[in-house]
Formats: structure tokens, C-alpha cells, sequence
């Protein structure tokens, strides 16, 4: 199994923090499973512009490959203008309209303060879902005061990302399990 954290935003350490710790827990709970953290402000991508993702190059193709090859992926937004951030929405416009199909979706949203706190809910759930992602049903909100120098300062923030990772780890074994059932019930 191989799960993506994608830290939407090149600005900001808040998210990525959250993502790290949340990846981290997931190694400790299962170390056979394959986890990378996909900081986009390490990375140079272009505009999307309609091609399909394999006909990019250098980063570009590089973050929507590892994407498109993970079993699940947790998604990493700050809060950006009340929405996400137009860098998360450009990875996602380089994916096919199906791109997450067949994979277990989680969030992670990041904001200055819980005024944010529905950014979530209202901007990236509804393009994650008509992407066909199996989203949990419950994502993390993590405010800028619940990190400290890059580590997660809330014993219950740390928690929830902890059960954010359980849960992402389930689902996926689950999902996984009923594919595979799916496909043997057809004899060829």
C-alpha cells in the first residue's frame, strides 16, 4: 500500500507540519506501508492546460505520477482568500476528471483561525468527491496555534491526525479487499 500526503500550498509550514506528523503516525502504525510527503513548494509545476498528465514533463509529470500511483492520499490545504489555495487547484485540474477513483481520500485543512473551519467542506470535499475519491467522512482541522516551530502543540489536533491515519489505513485495506472480490467474481 502507498499513501501520498500532498501539501497543497508553497508557502507556509503549518500544513506540511500536520501532513509530517500525520505519515509518520501511519509508519507507526504499519511500517510495510509506503508513505511520501509531496511538498509542492519543493517542486516547479506548470499551469494546467487540458493535455493529459503523462504528456508533461519534469515536476509537473513527476507530482501528478506519484499521485495517480498511490493507493490513498491525504490531501493538505491552508486556507487561502476563504478556499483553497490555487496551487492545490492546479495539481488537481492536471489529474483526469477520474483520478481518484478508486482511492481512499483524507483532509487535512490548515487556517489562521476557526473562522476557516467549513473552507474544507465547501471547496475541496466537492472536487475531491467528483474526482471519485472514497473520502473519509471526517477530515482535521488544524489552526496555526495548534503548531509550534513545526511540531504538532495539540494533544487533541495530534490525536485526530493520528485517527485521521487509522482510518485512512482501514478504508484502504477495506476498499482494496472489495476490489479484489469484485474481480474475482468475473471468470476471465
Amino acid at each position: 500500500m502507498k499513501i501520498v500526503g500532498l501539501s497543497g500550498s508553497i508557502v507556509g509550514r503549518t500544513t506540511r507540519s500536520a501532513l509530517n506528523y500525520t505519515l509518520q503516525a501511519i509508519q507507526k502504525q504499519d511500517p510495510t506501508i509506503e508513505t511520501e510527503l509531496v511538498d509542492l513548494a519543493e517542486y516547479e509545476v506548470q499551469f494546467a492546460d487540458g493535455r493529459h498528465y503523462l504528456d508533461y514533463t519534469g515536476d509537473t509529470r513527476s507530482v501528478a505520477e506519484k499521485l495517480m500511483a498511490a493507493d490513498a492520499i491525504i490531501f493538505g490545504s491552508p486556507t487561502f482568500q476563504a478556499s483553497i489555495p490555487g496551487t492545490l487547484k492546479n495539481v488537481l485540474d492536471l489529474l483526469p476528471a477520474d483520478g481518484l477513483q478508486d482511492k481512499v481520500v483524507g483532509m487535512i485543512m490548515t487556517a489562521g483561525t476557526a473562522k476557516h473551519y467549513l473552507v474544507g467542506e465547501h471547496h475541496l470535499r466537492p472536487i475531491l468527491s467528483y474526482m471519485k475519491g472514497h473520502l473519509l467522512q471526517n477530515y482535521v482541522f488544524v489552526e496555526a496555534k495548534d503548531v509550534f516551530r513545526g511540531e504538532i502543540a495539540n494533544d487533541d489536533i495530534a490525536m485526530r491526525l493520528e485517527r485521521l491515519g487509522e482510518d485512512l489505513i482501514a478504508n484502504t485495506k477495506s476498499y482494496s479487499q472489495m476490489q479484489m472480490e469484485r474481480e474475482a467474481a468475473y471468470a476471465f
